[in-house]
């Protein structure tokens, strides 16, 4: 029998590798539990158990999130002469606690292994660091396909270290490149400043470009690895500020680039919305979905409707607010989980200039706002649950585009936000369409009733029908 390699997600490298291998005559198992194509020549199994039966290797590509899991489902069935590599970009800590696992279930041999370089380029020749007991034998494996190796030893999670320290900076480069163009742009010299930064760089202008779009299409996961990376910067005593700023910028960017379900929540759908009473939203959601009574409209006659941009903050902390404001688009309903806190205003009349200039048509706060003559004057319509002179701090932490609980109520990024003087109703994106209509339903028999107390009233009334 030939060499057998299991691998545990297909996703892009995992698809690439099992390519790879399959081309080298390797017999090549995949296993993925998501709805993803099984690459030309891999067999697909039905569970990770299935994929590293009898295996001679088995990668582990599936997300540092998911690492831990699958490794304890996948260890006790793993064969005494097989190499259990974890290829995911995680932290030291993470890839002692698997290499734990696979001693423990198994006999298996356990290798930290960490990509230096470009799968989607060089495929399965990228090269790698790897260390752990499996570290020589990765090497071989490796290196037969093409792909150089350095093996640092038997430490299960110096390659992880190794891995995070280069993901420091390319991810810092790419974040930084972001900022750079999209700065450019907002000047109306994006050509000059992608010049600029193109000839710094090998391969010029397709580096920035990988860097520049990678940071949207892989930004939570990136911003996961560097979230890593600021954890080891902590363990060496440095100090993490710019690692977790790095952080944020792609989690920021992912949020803009897919998370908010607007192909669901059109602005035609919005339009539609509008007028429409939360009240009459409640009715048609058996009153679900409405925020508690405290959180309440800043001036008289405020009405909003748009899709949902969430943030979570620290309470009395408006960090995240700001940063909510580089990825917000015309029609957001800027949605606020401030913990509760009345202490400190998060909203005043500056960021919300900001916000509206944006286009942002109102904000939900579970927390405080200020300056409220000023903003009912701009017409800017804010839903708070107080209100106070006493300024923010900004030192942050925060998220934005998470799911949320704003008043009581789940709030996800892109559902529907309905405000008005009784108060605030979000509905799911994916009921919208449909409850829109119910509310409409309501809001003629509410038209019709009324019309009915109108003329009995007038048939009673001096002068009317007996």
């Amino acid at each position: 029998m030939g060499m057998r390699v299991g691998i545990l997600g297909l996703g892009e490298a995992g698809a690439l590798y099992a390519a790879g291998f399959a081309e080298h005559g390797w017999e090549v198992a995949g296993f993925d539990p998501g709805d993803v194509p099984t690459p030309a020549g891999v067999i697909r199994a039905a569970t990770a158990a299935e994929a590293v039966h009898d295996c001679d290797l088995v990668l582990s590509l599936t997300g540092a999130r998911a690492a831990l899991a699958v490794a304890q489902d996948a260890a006790e069935h793993l064969g005494a002469a097989t190499v259990y590599a974890d290829m995911n970009a995680g932290a030291p800590e993470l890839k002692r606690q698997i290499a734990g696992v696979v001693a423990r279930a198994s006999s298996a041999v356990f290798a930290d292994v960490s990509v230096i370089g470009s799968v989607p380029k060089y495929r399965h020749r990228t090269a790698l660091v790897a260390s752990g007991l499996g570290a020589s034998v990765i090497a071989d494996y490796f290196g037969s396909l093409g792909a150089p190796v350095e093996d640092l030893g038997r430490d299960p999670g110096a390659a992880s270290a190794r891995k995070l320290l280069r993901s420091l900076f390319m991810k810092g480069l790419g974040a930084v490149i972001v900022e750079a163009v999209d700065a450019g742009r907002a000047a109306g010299d994006e050509l000059w400043v992608r010049e600029q930064i193109a000839k710094e760089l090998v391969d010029g202008e397709g580096t920035l470009e990988r860097l520049y779009q990678g940071t949207f299409k892989h930004g939570d996961r990136r911003g996961r690895e560097v979230a890593a990376a600021a954890e080891l910067v902590a363990e060496l005593g440095l100090d993490t500020g710019l690692a977790r700023e790095i952080s944020q910028l792609h989690f920021l960017a992912a949020r803009s680039e897919g998370l908010r379900d607007t192909s669901r929540v059109t602005p035609e759908l919005v339009a539609a919305y509008q007028g429409l009473a939360t009240a009459n939203i409640g009715d048609a959601t058996e009153r679900l979905g409405l925020l508690d009574s405290g959180i309440s409209a800043l001036w008289p006659g405020a009405r909003a409707v748009g899709r949902a941009l969430t943030v979570w903050t620290r309470a009395g902390d408006n960090q995240a607010l700001h940063q909510a404001l580089k990825v917000a688009e015309p029609g957001d309903v800027m949605v606020v989980n401030g913990e509760g806190d009345v202490s400190r205003a998060l909203v005043g009349e500056l960021i919300a200039e900001r916000a509206r200039a944006r286009g942002v048509v109102g904000m939900v706060l579970d927390g405080a706002a200020r300056d409220v003559e000023v903003l009912a004057e701009m017409g800017f319509p804010v839903w708070a649950r107080a209100v106070t002179p006493a300024g923010p701090y900004k030192f942050g932490p925060g998220r934005v585009g998470v799911q949320v609980a704003v008043g009581g109520v789940v709030c996800r990024p892109g559902d529907l936000v309905a405000a008005d003087g009784d108060g605030v109703a979000i509905v799911p994106a994916d009921r919208a369409a449909d409850v829109l209509a119910a509310a409409r339903e309501v809001e003629a028999e509410e038209a019709r009733r009324r019309a009915d107390i109108r003329a009995a009233a007038a048939a009673v009334m001096p002068g009317g029908a007996s």
